[in-house]
């Protein structure tokens, strides 16, 4: 925005601007090349926008007050401070690692960054593998239950919940748990772990049913938390979901201290509730955002986020927005569910596929709400348009007016 600012990026790991995303398919070499993953090097950031990147650097403090920060080169040792002008904090959120008993074990891993991704896959290749488990039916969980199942592995997916996928209704998750066990992946609801172990080399998983089951590499995947402990111990201001409270220009407590990502919390534009959201579109434009009203003073505000989200489960897509049936009653919105079940394209048209679309919305106007789709072919063109209209507070009587294009084989 400003080539005549000075910009300095601090980051305490290794390497900047990665696809996070694509991480669980570079383990099971669905993404061959590991390069892929970068977008931008430090150098190329610092060559290209001049801006001073500097990796390996870990900020250890805030200081509002002199409006420095406290910085350690993690190679070196070094300890120094670098004043600001303006802050902007993005540290993410850390994956959950609760203290079960054996925790520390070989082979139990998390997965959140690119050296994450290095120790799995060297894990993998260098170990003979045949049994994974996977704890967490999330959005990470099952990607990463695909690939190993991909590579080959015996894959047992344990979930706490009755249920998979926390963001949608039993009815969606329903009909993709039937294809993830179709596939010969075993699914454990309503189970929890309660410790670890291992003996003679092979890992234990205990279960509170008792059961014990064999795994050769274990993967976290039981939710984050966001990453609050630098802004709460400068004394920032957190929020009732105990993120990081930001304003609608995504100004934190102290006006020359902005936050943005997976740390902030922010009111729900459905149920006015505050929450954090983990997803990689928001946290992209609250960015964008951000870095205009530090440049240009407060001009541009940010109005929450719908959760978008999407994911390919073997040969299923299933995509969510808005909030949840379940959500929204316990919540006490009214609404009416609507499910349709019919084909990706004209039914005389070869090739078409079975979807189910589930969506929710006000008796009182006809607001959408939600939309939750289960398919194998067209969900991703389904659930913007769904998103848009769910953005905009359209209604459904505006749904149907919606001029798409059509042709029997779209």
């Amino acid at each position: 925005m400003d080539e005549h600012a000075e910009i300095i990026v601090f980051e305490k790991g290794e390497y900047i601007s990665y696809a996070n995303c694509g991480l669980p398919y570079y383990i099971g070499d669905v993404i061959k090349d590991r390069n892929k993953l970068f977008v931008q090097t430090a150098s190329a950031f610092n060559k290209r926008f001049n801006i001073d990147v500097r990796v390996m650097t870990e900020v250890i403090a805030i200081n509002p007050d002199k409006k420095t920060i406290t910085a350690k080169n993690r190679t070196t040792g070094d300890v120094y401070e670098e004043s600001y002008d303006k802050l902007a904090l993005s540290p993410g959120a850390e994956p959950i690692r609760p203290p079960l008993p054996g925790i520390a074990n070989e082979g139990i891993f998390t997965l959140r960054n690119v050296n994450d991704t290095d120790f799995i896959k060297a894990y993998v290749q260098q170990k003979t593998i045949k049994k994974a488990v996977v704890i967490g039916g999330g959005f990470i969980g099952l990607e990463m239950a695909e690939n190993f199942h991909g590579l080959g592995l015996h894959v047992t997916i344990i979930e706490m919940g009755n249920q998979i996928l926390g963001p949608v209704d039993f009815p969606i998750a329903a009909i993709v748990q039937q294809h993830i066990r179709s596939k010969g992946v075993e699914l454990r609801l309503n189970s929890a772990v309660t410790s670890f172990s291992k003996e003679d080399g092979q890992l234990r998983v205990r279960l509170k049913s008792g059961d014990t089951l064999d795994a050769d590499i274990v993967i976290l995947s039981i939710g984050v938390r966001p990453d609050t402990r630098l802004a709460s111990a400068a004394g920032l201001k957190l929020g009732a979901a105990k993120g990081i409270w930001v304003n609608e220009y995504l100004q934190t407590s102290d006006p020359d201290i902005y936050a943005v990502g997976d740390a902030i919390e922010f009111e729900n534009p459905i149920t006015h509730q505050s929450m954090i959201t983990y997803l990689a579109g928001p946290a992209n434009k609250q960015g964008r955002i951000c870095a205009d009203n530090i440049v240009l003073g407060n001009v541009r505000k940010y109005h929450g986020a719908i959760n978008t989200a999407i994911v390919k489960v073997f040969d299923m897509t299933v995509a969510t927005a808005g909030t949840a049936s379940k959500r929204l009653t316990a919540a006490n919105i009214k609404h009416i569910v609507s499910t349709t079940h019919y084909g990706s394209h004209a039914g005389y048209y070869p090739g078409a596929q079975q979807m189910s679309i589930q969506i929710a919305f006000s008796p009182d106007n006809g607001r959408l709400l939600s939309a939750q789709i289960a398919g194998f072919d067209g969900v991703d063109k389904r659930i913007d348009v769904l998103s848009f209209i769910i953005k905009r507070k359209s209604n459904i009587n505006e749904m149907a007016e919606f001029e798409h294009a059509y042709a029997p084989p779209y």
